[in-house]
């Protein structure tokens, strides 16, 4: 008698977390997601500045201070481009959890009806 009923307790606890810890493995894939596109972005960002700062200690002269202003044009460019990817790659995953999450809703309501 008892364990028929702890293993319907424990089926029907399952069954009612079960929304639960998928939206939790949701949520942490979403964060993984984020963390990872913004440590990348931090390492594209710093070898961008870091570039920068080595063509301007290299500046001796006018035909160097020419190149450096050239150089930083460049940097300006890549830095622009990437943070436009960026904020792309950051909506295109805002949107699959926004998706999967809504998905995630339709399934338990369907569910519990």
């Amino acid at each position: 008698m008892y364990p028929e009923m702890f293993e319907t307790y424990i089926e029907q606890a399952e069954k009612a977390f079960a929304p639960y810890v998928k939206f939790n493995q949701l949520i942490t894939k979403n964060i993984e997601g984020i963390v990872e596109l913004q440590l990348n972005a931090m390492h594209k960002y710093r070898d961008i500045g870091l570039s920068q700062l080595k063509a301007t200690g290299e500046v001796k002269d006018v035909q160097s201070l020419v190149a450096c202003n050239n150089q930083q044009l460049e940097n300006l460019t890549k830095l622009s481009q990437q943070m436009n990817d960026d904020s792309h790659q950051l909506t295109a995953m805002t949107q699959k959890f926004i998706k999967d999450v809504d998905h995630l809703i339709a399934e338990n309501a369907k569910a519990s009806l």
